[in-house]
């Protein structure tokens, strides 16, 4: 009898841990599904149109925050066909909205194409979409009349001309071409019509950054060269994006050079020159 109970209770027990780890298999299956960074939304943006209703990170100010700001709009999402409204995070900087993607804060961020491969070749997991945003015209902001604007559009048009403005772009972007044409202000050149003081932020590479502790990049060698051309000694203001059109209206900077877009919005406050080239503004998600 004694035997028989034994056989049973061992019987009970193998029941009992097969019960066990059955249990804490089908645990274990369940979490492989879930999303550790809780950023489940992020796998199925593809493009513009699956933006609806998720957490979208874009820099103040920036032309990515107006084209974003659409997504909240209640009334744009009911004509899109009722679809649920976004949450815009904006941040000071491009870098800090990545960051916060990176962490699973957010599932996308709009910005520029260049900052973007700067960013996501820094930050691992994260991709670009290859669908673009949108196409958008860089130009040099300045105050409305500012007697700037014929004079930067004549300097800007011989820099075209004679080719410089494309060595400048092609020294920061391209693998074949980066570093290879640095600017250089011709020798000898005379400044005698003052100072340039151009407001930009530096920390939105290949446009502006710093770099061994001098501000460098495309706007900031457009600008020199901009410069040399009007007889100008160069000063440069860093600040944040968003306040740049400020500081040109209350005189503390001359012009923005800042990748800054020209939209109808900005045309209310300050003038643009002709634009200097052309970008596209993309998505950022995590792989």
């Amino acid at each position: 009898m004694k035997a028989i109970k034994k056989i049973i209770s061992i019987t009970l027990i193998i029941a009992l841990i097969g019960v066990f780890y059955g249990c804490k298999g089908d645990d274990s299956a369940d979490k492989t599904t879930e999303n550790p960074t809780g950023n489940a939304n992020a796998a199925t943006i593809k493009s513009a149109d699956d933006l609806w209703g998720k957490k979208i990170g874009v820099q103040l100010g920036t032309t990515g925050d107006i084209f974003a700001s659409d997504y909240e709009d209640a009334e744009k999402a009911s004509k899109a066909g009722d679809k649920p409204v976004a949450v815009i995070e904006r941040y000071n900087k491009g870098a800090d909205a990545v960051l916060a993607l990176a962490q699973g804060k957010l599932d996308c961020v709009i910005i520029d194409n260049e900052p973007a491969k700067a960013f996501v070749a820094a930050k691992k997991g994260l991709k670009i979409l290859e669908e673009e945003f949108s196409v958008e015209e860089y130009a040099i902001a300045m105050k409305k009349g500012s007697e700037l604007k014929s004079k930067i559009n004549t300097a800007l048009a011989e820099l075209k001309a004679d080719g410089t403005i494309d060595k400048i772009i092609n020294n920061y972007i391209g693998d074949e071409t980066k570093g290879k044409t640095p600017y250089t202000s011709p020798e000898g050149i005379e400044r005698p019509n003052g100072t340039l003081t151009i407001g930009t932020e530096a920390q939105f590479p290949p446009y502006e950054f710093i770099k061994n502790q001098k501000f460098v990049g495309i706007d900031i060698d457009l600008a020199q060269a901009i410069a040399d051309k009007l007889g100008m000694t160069l000063k440069i203001e860093d600040m944040q994006f968003n306040g740049i059109i400020d500081a040109i209206n209350s005189g503390k900077v001359d012009v923005g050079v800042a990748a800054m877009t020209v939209t109808e919005e900005r045309l209310l406050t300050v003038d643009f020159s002709d634009s200097y080239t052309i970008s596209t503004q993309v998505m950022i998600v995590k792989e």
